[in-house]
């Protein structure tokens, strides 16, 4: 929640109060412009931890902002497994188009008691290779979609068993590995030097960056 005004100087200047900063940066997008958040790694865990104290909910520029953790990949990638356990609802897929409910029941019922079971029809009454089955217990459903996901009941065509995820669920992940995507890229691209030699006397400062603007964002020169 970064005020657009905030460049990563401003950004250093305010963390760095709090112990030696490895690196600073605000995300930015293709214009150069603030995307609103950005990173600061500190060189100990103890100032990160101050730094999160003091500033997570303080006014910068008129804007109230959110310091916290940087959860890893591997963390959020647990933390998202465990919760994925506690399911439900399972997706099927990849089934033949002559495919009934009434087999689509008898395919999963002896993994525990069903709530609801549908296969999707196309407009002339066959299958269109997809179903949804309800559980009553989420261990029921863990253990259909480890028993048959994977499964061929169509020739050269494997069984797709699974979680079903709601709308909101698919485009929360969706966003989620955008953005670890666009850090990992930031993080990648993230303090690169260049050294320029043998410039003419009258190469200022303003002139060197105005050289180099045009292959992306300065943060100093």
């Amino acid at each position: 929640n970064l005020d657009k005004t905030i460049d990563n100087k401003a950004m250093f200047d305010t963390f760095s109060a709090f112990g030696n900063i490895l690196s600073c940066k605000v995300a930015q997008d293709e214009n150069g412009a603030s995307k609103g958040y950005g990173f600061v790694h500190f060189e100990t865990e103890e100032a990160a931890n101050k730094s999160i104290e003091k500033v997570n909910g303080m006014l910068l520029n008129g804007k109230k902002v959110y310091v916290g953790r940087f959860i890893p990949r591997k963390e959020r990638e647990k933390e998202l497994g465990e919760k994925a356990k506690l399911f439900t609802n399972v997706y099927v897929k990849n089934f033949g188009d002559d495919f009934t409910d009434e087999m689509l029941k008898d395919m999963f019922e002896k993994y525990g008691r069903i709530t609801s079971h549908k296969v999707m029809y196309k407009e002339d009454g066959s299958s269109r290779g997809f179903g949804f089955v309800a559980f009553e217990d989420p261990d029921a459903a863990e253990r259909a979609c480890i028993e048959l996901n994977g499964k061929e009941l169509v020739e050269g065509k494997p069984l797709y068993v699974g979680r079903a995820q709601k709308k909101a669920e698919r485009q929360k992940e969706l966003k989620r590995k955008f953005e670890q995507l666009k850090s990992e890229r930031l993080t990648r691209y993230q303090g690169v030097n260049l050294y320029v030699k043998n410039l003419d006397d009258t190469i200022d400062d303003e002139r060197l960056r105005k050289e180099f603007a045009p292959f992306g964002t300065i943060t100093s020169a």
